[in-house]
């Protein structure tokens, strides 16, 4: 019985494993809607009847008898004179872009139905479905057939595609033009006798702020392999379509700031204008689907069958007036589910901070150092009370402990001494020294094992002045002094070092380098040595960095470190970049190369103290690595560990910030968020010894039982197959009938599996802190109130307030306030909601804090209440938000989606993996909301889709300059999007779509997609240089460097038609009228003003200033789950308002006349953020304020 068990259960997992995954693709006549490598399950149906289409490829049947077009990601056919669309493919796969073979026997079209962009072909006399293509992480833009039917010319590629002929039959296919490697090649179409490829080219990929031209048609000689360009226009030439007699080649060109089509005679070379104006191209975008919708001649070649106006259209070449072709879809769209969570605002009086920062363990490892709200503290570990170390009401930061566990170094930054780097004494008789006196700013200190302490130390001017988390540290020297204090001594310039460390070697300064290098010197900076270089995962990739300002130019710039993505400022990693749009937008400079797709460098790799091993952080992993003595430099990845050169291990599973060594080398210590874990390496090797032990004897008892049966004859054998399937079908049956029973196996199994792995210690930090509420009442009368319950408003009304909410609102006189009350007059002023910036990246200083931080101040000032950071870069975010909420610094409450989910730090490889991935902001950040980034192909997305719904996030995505992109996130359900949809007109079935779905649409039009940035015409019409509030938030440089020129990737000057945000806030008045979400998104382009001209910018499209408003604050609200406490004028929400001396309902521009705003019950002088109520203060602006030099000369010009 026991042998006939065991060979069960080896049946039942031989038999798993086995099972074939199947798709529907098998059997296409009648389309399916589930489809294998899609994992996302429908949740929800949009339904409607249109008569018009956004971006619609067409393509004519060889008799001429039907025309065949995509809509909404689905093929439809239609009579070639128009009628009721037949729906050819259907469900969640994405199709585009269908046309018929030569023999009209099968339609081609590109579909991500297997999880990513492939090209497919039905056959309609096999009835089948042909997958062509079979790469997972490339992007087909269109193809084309050849006249013999035989071979299928496709443009592939992510950035830059190039041409590939592929075989009908299968095969890998060859590229045709990959030589000419900055070429972009898209819409690709074949000439009638087979020879000559043509197509839409350009160098690189896209620009921002583009100027014409863009493209140039050009041509592939099939037999000698030789090409040409053909045109040479200003308004670029693209998606060339040839007539079926070779007579006639139609193009699109851009004429002032508008499409037409061009006719040219293939014969006599001549052109003409054959329909002006058209569909918008998308020459300034990344053009996935064509720079145009394709377009097909009919067989006759009289004919150009063509959409735009959201029609289909049938144009003579004759130049004769067009025809439209009416066509009529029933729209049933599958879509994911709709992730909306109501996110509580409580008024509890103290918070959990959420994040501990810079956590070092003593050497014995039994208490932990670390800071909070910027503060020092150390508490026993792992059970004891988090004790502030000072009393100091600075910075402090970055903590390091002496050899003895007995003293701790720090350094601190003050807005008026600077920075300083001082020595706590800890025990019975505890003391703080400062251990230098000179002026300066100080990071990262370590202890060594001979008592010195190493730093980075650079002048003061160098943090005082910097504005950003992007400044420079060239002048930063590595130094070591004493720990007892004395003379300073230069070990080597900062450079491009960090992470400066000590093993017990005392001899040795250990550093890493940019290019992933774990490196040492001598004390005196000599004798260089290279002890390993480490990689980690090789990222999914969309682009390749995109910064073209390699390192500092130091001495020690080598090839490695230039091309590495991370560089070193005073010691601590960062991804390359030359300002905050490249971390939240594709990098323009990356546009001329396709992704590439290395493995990653580490950013910070901890030489144990002994022995032979090292701690790595590698992207948000955590690993440790046995480094060799090889007499050369070794090269590890740890991408995948067990096929690591030497023995490595990935320590976390979530993912994990700050890793440090105790003093023993055997254990690593990690936090991410409040959350901290040990890692036992010694007790680890035990445990996976002893599971691979006892699997070991498991696995030579089943196989002696399996021989013992084999002698016993086929009869054995088979007898125990027959009892095995049944055990199967039983099992499967009581699973069927009793889910409970199902569930609750599966988590046994789950647990049973954790059992047989070792799992660190977790424990959670508790630092609470007071949060800012303010108490009192106060009763703001005579206003006009514009609510935002519906179309409310209220002329001569009163706002009663207590403490931090609304008590109470109503007409005028109609309010009993309480006595003690303050009132405010505001007669002939109107009250809004505060307003909300669903897209505000605001990013201070990254590692070492600043007290004070400007971009809020700004923001606040101008009205900005709420705020979300879709991309944060870094977790530094967590501490300032807990910092606002404490009342350290003023500024709107601070949302953001923390790092993003990019496809610069993951290769997601199942849907288990994403969570893991998520539980870092659902559990640890607590974010509520996450930034999903191109993290990868639509499998990899829906899986994101899946987890957050799981985790209770709310998703917001990038729109990447993709339109097919961004109709796939939509489908999905991702309840946020950011930037515009870059095609213009959106017609109804978009809108529609949209507005169902319940997808925030976020445009951020200073920085259009499609076109050039609204910003530039902001800085071009209005004088921002020479506004007195904006310059009393606005560091010096940093509004110079913006408004007073503007050139290169910033754009310029454009004229008034050419700008395309007005067309863009189109579609957003069309999603807001369908009943859609939309919000307002500064892109934190200029702090505070910026988020005016977005929404002024939102309310160009069609919007009632009400209407413009309602996106401001109550839609803005909903589309971050935050409608029940914020957004609306209401008893019980929270009391953030904006007061304004004119009526922004007359006009949208008067919201920039902000007499007073509330946050959080505290009443703001609008012009200088002054606290009127109900503490009166002034705010000091000194820390971002330079004194103006004074004319001292005369010197007149």
């Amino acid at each position: 019985m026991r042998l006939l068990l065991l060979l069960l259960m080896a049946s039942l997992t031989v038999s798993a494993s086995a099972q074939p995954k199947t798709d529907s693709t098998k059997n296409d006549s009648v389309p399916h809607t589930k489809f294998a490598s899609l994992p996302l399950k429908p949740e929800r149906q949009v339904q409607f009847t249109t008569k018009e289409g956004t971006w619609m490829s067409v393509d004519v049947s060889p008799d001429g008898n039907t025309i065949a077009f995509d809509l909404l990601g689905d093929i439809y056919s239609v009579p070639i004179n128009g009628g009721k669309a037949t729906q050819i493919t259907k469900g969640m796969g994405y199709e585009t872009h269908p046309r018929y073979s030569p023999d009209g026997k099968k339609i081609r079209f590109t579909s991500d139905r297997s999880g990513s962009d492939k090209i497919w072909y039905m056959d309609f006399e096999k009835q089948d479905t042909i997958q062509l293509t079979k790469e997972a992480t490339e992007d087909f833009p269109a193809a084309v057939w050849t006249p013999d039917g035989n071979y299928i010319i496709a443009s592939k590629g992510r950035r830059l595609p190039k041409l590939f002929m592929y075989h009908k039959d299968g095969g890998g296919g060859i590229a045709l033009n990959d030589q000419l490697a900055p070429l972009k090649t898209i819409d690709p179409f074949v000439s009638p006798d087979g020879n000559t490829v043509y197509y839409s080219q350009r160098v690189g990929s896209w620009n921002y702020n583009a100027l014409l031209p863009q493209y140039q048609i050009g041509t592939y000689d099939r037999k000698r392999g030789v090409i040409n360009t053909i045109t040479s226009r200003y308004g670029s030439a693209f998606t060339p379509t040839l007539s079926k007699d070779g007579m006639w080649m139609a193009y699109g060109s851009r004429y002032e700031d508008k499409t037409g089509l061009v006719l040219r005679n293939m014969k006599t070379g001549d052109e003409k204008w054959l329909a002006y104006p058209v569909q918008r191209d998308e020459q300034e975008s990344i053009a996935p689907q064509g720079v145009l919708p394709g377009m097909s001649f009919t067989p006759d070649s009289k004919f150009l069958i063509a959409s735009y106006g959201g029609k289909l259209w049938k144009l003579p070449v004759d130049g004769s007036k067009a025809t439209e072709i009416p066509f009529e879809v029933d729209v049933a769209l599958e879509m994911g589910p709709r992730l909306y969570f109501n996110y509580p605002i409580k008024d509890t009086s103290a918070a959990l901070a959420t994040q501990i920062r810079d956590a070092v363990p003593s050497p014995d490892g039994k208490q932990l150092a670390f800071t909070v709200l910027n503060r020092l503290y150390v508490m026993d570990y792992p059970n004891g009370t988090a004790k502030r170390v000072t009393n100091f009401n600075f910075v402090e930061a970055m903590p390091a402990w002496s050899t003895d566990g007995k003293q701790i170094a720090f350094v601190t930054w003050s807005e008026t001494d600077g920075g300083g780097i001082y020595k706590a004494t800890l025990g019975a008789k505890p003391s703080v020294t400062k251990l230098l006196n000179e002026e300066g700013v100080f990071f990262q200190p370590a202890w060594s094992y001979n008592n010195r302490i190493a730093f980075f130390k650079a002048p003061k001017r160098l943090f005082k002045d910097a504005e950003s988390p992007f400044f420079s540290g060239a002048e930063g020297e590595l130094v070591w002094m004493n720990a007892n204090g004395g003379t300073v001594n230069i070990v080597e310039n900062a450079g491009n070092y960090g992470n400066v460390h000590f093993t017990k070697d005392t001899g040795r300064i250990f550093l890493n380098r940019g290019d992933g290098a774990l490196i040492s010197v001598r004390w005196d900076g000599t004798d260089l040595k290279v002890h390993a270089r480490i990689t980690g995962i090789t990222t999914y990739g969309a682009v390749a960095d995109g910064h073209d300002d390699h390192g500092h130019g130091t001495a020690n710039s080598n090839d490695e470190t230039e091309l590495s993505p991370i560089k070193y400022v005073m010691g601590k990693p960062i991804m390359k970049t030359t300002d905050a749009v490249n971390y939240c937008m594709l990098p323009q400079g990356a546009s001329n190369r396709e992704p590439q797709n290395m493995p990653t460098p580490a950013g910070t790799i901890l030489m144990a103290p002994v022995g032979n091993q090292a701690v790595a952080q590698i992207n948000n992993n955590v690993y440790v690595i046995t480094i060799p003595e090889a007499g050369k430099t070794p090269a590890i990845n740890v991408g995948t560990p067990a096929f690591s050169a030497f023995p490595s291990k990935q320590l976390t599973e979530i993912g994990g910030e700050w890793p440090a060594w105790e003093a023993d080398g055997k254990k690593v210590h990690w936090s991410l968020g409040n959350g901290h874990w040990v890692y036992d390496t010694e007790r680890a090797k035990f445990v996976e010894d002893s599971v691979k032990a006892a699997k070991k004897i498991e696995a030579r008892r089943t196989a002696d039982s399996v021989a013992a049966l084999l002698k016993l004859g086929p009869d054995a054998k088979k007898l125990a197959d027959s009892l095995a399937k049944k055990r199967t079908d039983s099992i499967a049956a009581i699973y069927k009938a009793d889910t409970a029973l199902a569930k609750r196996d599966s988590i046994a199994k789950v647990e049973l599996r954790k059992k047989e792995k070792y799992t660190p210690q977790e424990n959670q930090v508790k630092v609470y802190f007071a949060k800012d509420i303010p108490e009192g009442t106060v009763l703001l009368k005579n206003a006009r109130i514009v609510t935002m319950k519906g179309d409310e408003v209220i002329e001569g009304g009163d706002v009663l307030i207590v403490n931090n909410r609304i008590k109470q609102v109503g007409k005028s006189g109609t309010i009993t306030a309480p006595p003690g009350t303050k009132e405010i007059d505001c007669t002939g002023k109107t009250i809004t909601p505060g307003f909300i910036d669903t897209h505000a990246h605001m990013w201070p200083f990254w590692g070492l804090h600043k007290n004070s931080v400007w971009i809020y101040a700004a923001n606040l000032a101008y009205g900005v209440t709420t705020t979300r950071d879709p991309q944060t870069a870094t977790t530094d975010v967590l501490t300032y938000g807990d910092m606002v909420e404490a009342g350290m610094i003023p500024g709107p409450r601070v949302y953001s989606t923390g790092p993003g989910v990019g496809f610069w730090m993951y290769n997601l490889k199942d849907l288990d993996q994403t969570r893991n991935v998520l539980k870092q902001y659902s559990k640890y950040y607590n974010t509520q909301y996450i930034k999903m980034y191109l993290v990868g192909n639509r499998q990899h997305r829906q899986w994101v889709i899946m987890a957050a719904k799981e985790q209770k996030l709310m998703p917001t995505t990038e729109g990447g300059l993709d339109y097919k992109l961004n109709m796939t996130q939509l489908f999905d359900g991702y309840p946020g999007h950011e930037h515009a949809i870059p095609v213009f007109p959106l017609y109804s079935d978009v809108t529609k779509t949209i507005g169902q779905s319940k997808m925030a649409y976020t445009p951020t039009l200073l920085v259009a997609y499609g076109g050039p940035w609204a910003e530039n015409y902001y800085y071009t019409t209005e004088s921002p240089l020479k506004d007195p509030k904006l310059n009393r938030f606005t560091p010096y440089e940093e509004l110079s460097e913006k408004a007073r020129r503007r050139a290169g990737g910033l754009g310029g000057w454009f004229t008034p038609e050419d700008h395309v945000f007005k067309k863009h806030a189109q579609g957003v008045s069309n999603v807001v009228n369908n009943g859609g979400l939309a919000g307002i998104g500064s892109h934190g382009q200029l702090q505070g003003l910026g988020y005016h001209w977005e929404m002024w910018s939102v309310g160009s499209g069609g919007l009632t200033p009400h209407q413009t408003l309602q996106v401001a604050t109550i839609l803005g609200a909903e589309a971050l789950g935050l409608d029940k406490e914020l957004g609306s004028i209401e008893g019980g929400k929270l009391a953030d308002l904006v007061i304004m001396d004119s009526n922004p309902l007359l006009n949208i521009r008067n919201t920039n006349t902000i007499r007073y705003v509330m946050k959080n019950g505290r009443l703001y002088d609008g012009n200088t953020l002054d606290e009127i109520y109900p503490t009166p203060r002034k705010l000091d602006i000194t820390p971002w304020t330079k004194p103006a030099p004074v004319v001292t000369t005369d010197v007149k010009e």
